[in-house]
């Protein structure tokens, strides 16, 4: 058993980038754990190499993680055990939480240490609402699962964050524009290293910008939430406050309309009075 980690998981996150952001604590776990778990050894040996270390590595990934996590959840009893991914923090689409899931149930110590997360630097980077977020790592690369994706997150207020490839890029974009509407939005590149950048516009502006040269390096997308709702008719309130009417009660009705359609419970209350006399 490792003297100076107690046994557990320990979740590691690693540069996206700048082996400058690889953090103090970060470089500790990593340089006295039992062992690494890692997506590809040959990125993680880099980063060893960095903080001038050797460490036992066990590849883990989505092809063999049903097969290795429970030898590593095994380990755990004796070991301190850390889990990175190639960049940034574990679990952001990759197979970690089954691992983090397991170490809990068998009642091993789970600690995590923060760093970087291309989603998050992606959004700080954009300009755009930051209240509240929805991320959607990436899409379905055929045409009409990604338009069902699609389609699935268009009602949610928030802004939206996607990882994307550089060829797939213009693509993804018009499908979001399609789907979504023409929101403003941002595609950010090579956060944290040299060339990083943050390009703003419409989504059909930025689809017609990189349609003829897809950029290279990792990206985020970043998508504004939907503008308000338009109100509701009285028509529309009048309709939806009648059908409520048949299985409800006066007040509850009025209630559940009021909530669907966003209009006051009172006016639509004395509606519903109206409509019964």
């Amino acid at each position: 058993m490792n003297a100076e980690l107690p046994p557990g998981l320990y979740i590691v996150a690693t540069p996206i980038g700048n082996l400058g952001d690889l953090s103090p604590r970060a470089a500790y776990i990593l340089s006295n754990a039992a062992v690494v778990a890692v997506e590809d050894s040959r990125v993680t040996a880099g980063l060893l190499r960095h903080i001038g270390v050797k460490r036992p590595m066990t590849p883990y990934h989505d092809h063999n993680a049903e097969h290795v996590r429970p030898g590593l959840i095994a380990r755990m009893g004796s070991e301190a055990v850390a889990l990175v991914s190639d960049a940034g923090t574990p679990l952001i689409s990759d197979p970690g939480y089954k691992l983090v899931r397991d170490a809990r149930a068998a009642g091993h110590l789970v600690v995590t240490i923060p760093g970087p997360c291309a989603a998050i630097a992606a959004l700080t980077l954009a300009g755009l609402p930051t209240d509240r977020f929805l991320y959607c790592g990436f899409l379905p690369p055929k045409a009409q699962a990604r338009a069902t994706a699609i389609a699935e997150i268009a009602p949610v207020r928030a802004t939206l964050v996607l990882y994307e490839s550089g060829p797939r890029l213009a693509a993804t974009l018009a499908a979001l524009a399609e789907g979504l509407g023409d929101r403003e939005a941002a595609v950010t590149r090579e956060i944290t290293k040299r060339f990083e950048e943050a390009v703003t516009g419409t989504l059909s502006t930025l689809a017609t910008r990189y349609a003829d040269a897809p950029p290279k390096g990792e990206i985020v997308i970043v998508v504004a939430p939907p503008g308000e709702p338009e109100a509701a008719s009285v028509e529309d309130a009048d309709a939806a406050l009648a059908e409520a009417l048949t299985r409800l009660s006066t007040g509850q009705a009025a209630s559940e309309v009021a909530k669907r359609l966003g209009v006051d419970r009172k006016e639509l209350y004395a509606r519903a009075l109206a409509m019964k006399k």
